[in-house]
């Protein structure tokens, strides 16, 4: 079964001059597409990877490659749980969440601060994420294609700190980016629901 580009769960002109139509034209319909079908061609011409799941192939290439395929894999899920992560309606932390961010960050604004500076100084392309590791909330970032999914930790939330999430709307200021994302457009409901540790099956797919 060949892995598939992932609907979007809201509508492209949902988030306003958030995050444009434009830019999920390009990001979603181009390049996550375009890691699909890579994905794709790669996995038909290998029958050793045939039938593994997403995350299977991801921990599979991690290590010992093939890197090409690694970096196709890891950005499928890297792309589906970042939208997934994502809300057109602005939402608050509440519960248990909202209990280990005020014990980790000392406040919700606290964590979007420490989030927002992974996210601007992380150099060149990759990702800015949170965590939870050993029961508590851990901000990092990976570079390129490298996903939480090659990790030893539970993914709460992605953000994409590539150039082609961001430059459309808010050409080079990554800052503007990550601070308009962070503050109105995360979906901490889907946060919260990933505590459960199953935040790697939300963004998997067959093989």
């Amino acid at each position: 079964m060949a892995f598939q580009l992932p609907l979007l769960p809201y509508a492209k002109d949902a988030f306003g001059e958030i995050i444009s139509t434009e830019t999920f034209d390009y990001h979603h319909g181009k390049h996550h597409n375009a890691y699909v079908v890579k994905a794709n061609e790669l996995v038909a011409a290998s029958p050793e990877f045939q039938g593994k799941s997403l995350v299977d192939l991801i921990r599979l290439t991690a290590g010992s490659g093939p890197k090409a395929l690694f970096n196709q894999v890891g950005q499928i899920w890297n792309h589906s749980f970042y939208w997934l992560g994502l809300s057109p309606v602005k939402k608050q932390p509440t519960g248990k969440l909202l209990d280990l961010i005020n014990e980790g960050f000392g406040s919700v604004d606290g964590l979007i601060e420490k989030l927002k500076t992974e996210a601007v100084g992380h150099f060149a392309s990759g990702w800015a994420a949170l965590n939870l590791k050993d029961g508590k909330l851990e901000v990092t970032s990976y570079h390129d294609a490298d996903t939480p999914v090659a990790h030893d930790t539970r993914p709460l939330l992605i953000l994409d700190v590539w150039e082609h999430a961001y430059y459309i709307d808010y050409k080079n200021l990554r800052p503007n980016y990550a601070e308009a994302i962070l503050r109105n457009a995360i979906d901490w409901d889907f946060v919260a629901q990933n505590l459960d540790g199953n935040g790697l099956s939300r963004a998997d797919q067959p093989g």
